[in-house]
Order: structure tokens, then sequence, then C-alpha cells
């Protein structure tokens, strides 16, 4: 009965001991990189703070939402019987710069670019039959929106005022 014979019997290592070495090798393999590892994390250097505004800066998002506060309300203007054959009163300096400023923040993106169809600010052939509508329709687009402007242009917190300034401005700039 041979095949029944150990094995082992004439080998210097038996099972115990092969398994004893394996997980040493083991171990010796984890230690060694649990080390490494170690020392790795420990040469990082820290990042100053001018390095983190820097990376701050330049993953911050494009845009912010804005959103006006629930006790926000518009202020109360008294109705009156609407004027006609007068002219509007000229607008200020200060008018017309909030036009220019708000067009410059909220407007350009389409309408330097004529991006879905907006026209261009200045392209008198493009204007010229919104213009011909009337400043009250013009304001009225401006105020609730038309084909893919939105209403405000996007920004809900912009008064009615601020609005109305823009399409001056708008208007101004391309009669």
């Amino acid at each position: 009965m041979r095949f029944m014979a150990n094995t082992n019997a004439g080998s210097k290592f038996s099972t115990a001991k092969w398994i004893l070495i394996l997980v040493i090798v083991v171990v010796s393999i984890v230690l060694i990189q649990k080390t490494l590892a170690y020392r790795n994390s420990a040469s990082v250097v820290p990042q100053d703070a001018a390095s983190t505004k820097a990376i701050e800066e330049r993953i911050k998002p494009l845009g912010e939402v804005s959103i006006a506060a629930a006790t926000h309300t518009a202020p109360v203007v008294a109705a009156s019987a609407p004027v006609t054959g007068e002219a509007a009163p000229a607008k200020t300096s200060t008018e017309s710069k909030a036009g220019e400023t708000t067009y410059n923040s909220i407007c350009t993106g389409c309408h330097s670019t004529g991006a879905l169809g907006a026209p261009k600010l200045g392209d008198k052939a493009a204007w010229a039959p919104r213009i011909a509508q009337g400043i009250e329709v013009l304001y009225a687009s401006a105020l609730k929106g038309k084909n893919s402007m939105p209403a405000k242009g996007g920004n809900p917190s912009l008064s009615d005022a601020d609005v109305k300034a823009t399409v001056d401005y708008i208007v101004a700039a391309s009669k």
C-alpha cells in the first residue's frame, strides 16, 4: 500500500512549515506596501493659501443663481392715465449706465452673438421692425419673455425699471 504512504516523509518541510512560510511572505509584502504608502504620503507638501485660492478660482462655477428674498417687494407706483402726444422724458445718465451695465452682465450673451435668433446690438436692420412696433411692445417682450428669450433675460431679481432701462439702451444703440 504504497499509495497511502506519507509523501512528506522524505522532505525537509512539512505542511505546517509551508503554511508558516506563506504567512511570513504575505505579512512581509503587506508591511512593505504599508511602509511605502506612509513614506509617499509624508512627502506630500501641504499647499499654501495662495495655491489653494488659485485652484478654487479655476474650478469655480461659471454662473450663480440669485434668488430674491421672500420679503422683497416691488415698489408701489401710482397709476396714471396714459398721456398721448408727448415724448417720453429723456433718460438720465444713471439710467443709461444702469441699462448698459445690465446689458453687459445679462443680455450680451445672446444679443452680441445673435444666439437663438436674438437681434445683435447695433444691427439697425434687425431692430427696425421691432422698434417700429413701439417701445411698450419691446418692454413687454423683455419683461415677459419672447421666443427663446426668458422673462427679464433669465434674471427674475431685476426690477422692471432695470429691464426698461436696458431696453432703452439697446434701442438707442440700434437706431
